[in-house]
């Protein structure tokens, strides 16, 4: 498979993940989101370590991947204290929270 097929792939998976925490009200859309463009990144990574020939964007994938699991936990933290403060998850209802 060429590259410019991963790199394809990989802006849309950007594109879609900006349209969806742009668009979205509710705050585990925009985690899902954030997550897409997060993933877009690893496959732009691989794509070019693949290129290059080199484990450098496979090793920087990983540790992408290990804070992109801590990015999810905290967000669903947040996602959980928001709904025990207003019982929903809507981004609205944040910002009520700021003082």
């Amino acid at each position: 498979m060429p590259t410019q097929a991963y790199l394809l792939l990989s802006a849309a998976l950007f594109c879609l993940g900006i349209f969806g925490a742009l668009t979205r009200r509710n705050a585990i859309g925009v985690l899902v989101a954030i997550e897409l463009m997060a993933n877009a990144v690893n496959i732009n990574l691989v794509a070019f370590s693949r290129v290059w020939g080199s484990l450098t964007g496979q090793v920087f994938t990983l540790f992408s991947l290990a804070l992109t699991v801590s990015e999810v936990v905290i967000g669903l933290a947040i996602v959980i204290l928001l709904y025990r403060a207003h019982q929903s998850v809507l981004t609205d209802s944040a910002s009520e929270m700021k003082g």
